[in-house]
């Protein structure tokens, strides 16, 4: 059979979705910026350096769209929340236990 390129197991037996699951993602880090490229003008806040799991990710990412009251979406190990709320986030990040900053923009 076809065997995984991570771990070399067969595709049925792979262990790399499992290891990844619980992988962090972040540099520690933690940058707070403002984008605008490659999003047809629309402002997107977006943070990078978070240590933590993608799960993990995907809980903080519910709570500060619910701070800042807006949409927003977990790629590639950054948050992308919509407009521009980087002093809303670096307030909440802190309190949270992040040496966050603000950068960019």
């Amino acid at each position: 059979g076809r065997l995984c390129p991570g771990c070399g197991q067969a595709l049925s037996a792979c262990v790399c979705a499992e290891k990844a699951k619980g992988q962090i993602l972040g540099d520690g880090k933690v940058r707070v910026a403002r984008q605008t490229a490659g999003r047809k003008g629309k402002t997107v806040t977006v943070i990078t350096g978070l240590p933590l799991t993608a799960a993990e990710l995907a809980a903080l990412l519910k709570d500060l769209k619910k701070t800042c009251g807006s949409g927003g979406a977990v790629k590639d190990g950054t948050l992308e929340i919509q407009g521009d709320h980087r002093d809303r986030l670096v307030q909440e990040l802190v309190k949270r236990g992040y040496a966050a900053k603000k950068s960019g923009g």
